[in-house]
């Protein structure tokens, strides 16, 4: 029988290059029944097949076995189940999570756990009001057992609530994919940029299905490749062609080599080699190479407990942290370990060139899942790490916590749109100019040879510039703070946001861009308004604060406010330009209150019979309701009422006070309390607590997650 030809594939997560796919003795060439063997197979012997690919980690072969078993047997849970298993293997969550509920719909009793894992299927899809249905059920089904499991269940349902929350308030960034220059149809991990010129990474660099064997192990093994930024200003992150990366020789066609880094000095180079064993396991270890005489030194296993023994040791990252050089890594060793990979560290003597004792990183750091990938950034002292513990969007999801190295506070997931529903993974923030990062994900939108989710690709972050506007409300008469008000900000979309100032004082991240209108809201005052326009920013530009200020005023149900400035035609109802001005203070005054319900009272001097009178200030009146009514104001708040010559505030013997008679006044009918933006106490009110809750996701802290049962995680943890 000849050798099939495999889908190679790397999981992000353990590292460098981890082997979906290896069939190992089970490779077979043969894709369908015309020229395979296998396919022709009677049910028992194909069903062994099978059993044996998916035992041996060849998840996509056993996967095309199953479906061909299925097609005898629809309705057989196991066959199901283990299709479910390759498909959530192969990070293909739609039909993974289709077949888990099939199972449980089938056999909840035999496959209890069924339904927790379609619902992690579909938390990795975004479904996410869907998985939260599937995690209670779970909940409710199983009341006696799976324990821990079912409080990971509430810990999965926190991060959908926690999801669909940060979809809605994205933190101000663009993510995009770094193209087929960089990334293939397999997966790229661990970006490394070399000042503001270049990109170090690992790959495959594949795009077509690779055949595994000793033979050409070189064709399938990950290395390093190096890829030249564009110098032009338009393309700045714009990749050039990628390749192999020769200094030092660390690429060796025996091992899947990735995760490398610089020591601050830039004359230590760590780095991985990992190799696979039968079962399709990878096993890392940490090497170091020295630049001597004008060369790089031939690499040098890391000891002194940093590779301990057959544990697995990767992703090695050495920053300084204060004025110590520490070294972190992950790794799945189980002394003093908290649950599976954790982040360890161990602090560099450079003048003994040796490493202390790894430590772990700690529980503020470390969960009884899985961490991945630290990046530490010695400019703000954040460490940064993947997780899938703590509460995430999805699988693995990049975390920030202030300290290190072994103490830490501020723990908080970075958001939309750095995390999504897939896995994050390796994020590290640019090294020079403005703070953009990279970061690896799966996310739809990666380049794939097989379903959309399948591969990890490099992708671009690029911050946008922190904008804020700040200000304060203030009385119009007394010009002192006005207190428990809600201040609104309106987008040109109509998008509101509110901040519920306890002492006058406001604060809103805004985005370039945009168009922006602030008024205050409080019960018995109208407010005017404050405009903000970010459209001429870049997004290069530095960060900015824009002040403006907010003045209210207090009014009375029943009373009259003259309108200056309206004027008509001679005789006529009709508004003479000139008047624009003031009817655009009214319309803005409507847009702004919209809880007041408005009269126009339109009024004449004494000329003119009292009946023509009447009838031509309410002429003039309605013209005025209708020009609000033209310019967005809703008719159902607008009245008119021609006053005619009632009401003299001049005399009309004289010229003078006749013109004062022949005014335009409006009435505050009536304010309606429920189309108030209402002040709401239990509501941070402060714009230090506002930074905290943009600090912390909206003030929600990320609990300490729960222990889970044995066999069960994120899928992430499950791609081998």
């Amino acid at each position: 029988m000849r050798r099939k030809s495999l889908l190679f594939l790397f999981s992000a997560f353990l590292l460098t290059a981890v082997v979906h796919d290896e069939a190992l003795a089970q490779k077979d060439k043969y894709r369908n029944k015309a020229n395979d063997p296998v396919a022709e197979l009677g049910y028992e012997k194909k069903l062994r097949w099978a059993d044996g690919l998916f035992k041996s980690g060849s998840y996509y072969n056993a996967y095309d076995y199953y479906l061909q078993l299925l097609q005898e047997q629809p309705r057989n849970p196991y066959l199901n189940y283990q299709a479910a298993e390759c498909a959530w293997m192969m990070r293909d969550y739609i039909p993974a999570a289709k077949y888990y509920g099939f199972v449980y719909s089938l056999a909840p009793a035999l496959y209890p756990e069924a339904v927790y894992k379609e619902a992690q299927m579909l938390k990795m899809q975004g479904e996410y009001k869907h998985a939260i249905e599937r995690f209670q059920k779970f909940i409710v089904d199983n009341p006696k057992t799976f324990k821990k499991l079912k409080k990971r269940a509430q810990v999965e349902i926190d991060g959908c609530n926690m999801a669909m929350k940060s979809l809605t308030d994205p933190i101000p960034a663009n993510v995009k994919n770094l193209g087929p220059n960089v990334n293939s149809a397999y997966t790229e991990l661990s970006p490394m940029p070399l000042g503001d010129t270049a990109l170090l990474f690992a790959t495959m660099k594949a795009n077509n299905v690779q055949e595994a064997s000793n033979e050409n192990r070189s064709d399938y093994v990950s290395r390093f490749n190096i890829s030249h930024k564009f110098k032009g200003l338009d393309d700045r992150d714009t990749f050039q062609w990628s390749l192999p990366f020769m200094d030092g020789k660390f690429n060796d066609a025996k091992f899947h080599v990735g995760n490398g880094c610089f020591s601050p000095g830039g004359d230590r180079f760590y780095f991985t080699r990992c190799l696979e064993n039968e079962k399709n396991e990878m096993t890392c270890r940490i090497y170091c190479s020295t630049f001597e005489k004008a060369q790089w030194g031939a690499p040098v296993l890391l000891g002194e407990g940093i590779n301990e023994g057959d544990f697995s040791n990767t992703q090695p990252f050495i920053a300084k942290v204060g004025k110590k050089e520490v070294l972190f890594f992950s790794s799945n060793r189980v002394l003093q370990s908290r649950g599976k990979y954790d982040i360890w560290y161990s602090v560099y003597d450079p003048r003994q060139k040796s490493y202390r004792r790894p430590q772990n990183a700690g529980k503020q750091i470390n969960t009884e899942g899985n961490e991945a990938s630290p990046y530490y950034d010695s400019k703000t002292n954040k460490l940064y790490f993947a997780s899938d513990g703590w509460v995430t969007m999805g699988g693995y999801d990049i975390f920030c916590a202030d300290g290190g190295p072994s103490r830490y506070t501020n723990l908080h997931n970075l958001g939309f749109p750095i995390n999504t529903s897939a896995d994050e993974l390796y994020y590290i923030n640019d090294p020079v100019g403005k703070p953009d990062a990279y970061v690896v994900s799966n996310r739809i939108g990666s380049i794939a040879l097989k379903n959309p989710t399948c591969c990890d690709d490099i992708w671009r972050i690029q911050y946008e510039p922190k904008i804020y506007a700040m200000g304060k409300v203030l009385n119009q008469k007394t010009q002192q703070p006005i207190q428990e008000v809600a201040v609104k900000m309106v987008d040109e979309n109509g998008n509101i946001k509110t901040f519920n100032s306890t002492d006058g004082q406001f604060q809103f991240s805004v985005a370039r861009g945009h168009n922006y209108v602030l008024t205050g809201d409080k019960a018995n005052f109208i407010s005017t308004r404050a405009t903000v326009s970010t459209e001429a920013i870049k997004r290069q530009d530095p960060d900015d604060t824009v002040f403006v200020t907010i003045y209210m005023d207090e009014y009375k149900i029943d009373a009259d406010y003259i309108m200056h400035n309206v004027f008509y035609d001679f005789d006529k109802a009709s508004l003479r330009p000139e008047s624009a001005a003031e009817l655009e203070k009214l319309t803005s005054l409507m847009k702004d209150n919209p809880s007041l319900q408005v009269k126009i009272l339109s009024y004449t001097d004494s000329k003119g019979t009292d009946a023509y009178n009447k009838n031509l200030s309410q002429q003039r009146a309605q013209s005025v309701v209708d020009y609000l009514v033209r310019n967005g104001v809703e008719r159902s708040r607008l009245s008119a009422e021609g006053m005619g010559e009632t009401n003299p505030i001049g005399d009309n013997k004289t010229d003078e006070g006749r013109q004062q008679n022949r005014r335009t006044t409006f009435r505050i009918m009536s304010d309606v309390p429920t189309l108030r933006t209402v002040y709401d106490s239990t509501k941070p009110g402060t714009i230090g607590e506002q930074e905290k809750n943009l600090q912390q996701g909206e003030g929600e802290e990320n609990p300490e997650p729960t222990d889970s049962d044995s066999n069960f995680g994120n899928p992430g943890s499950r791609v081998n």
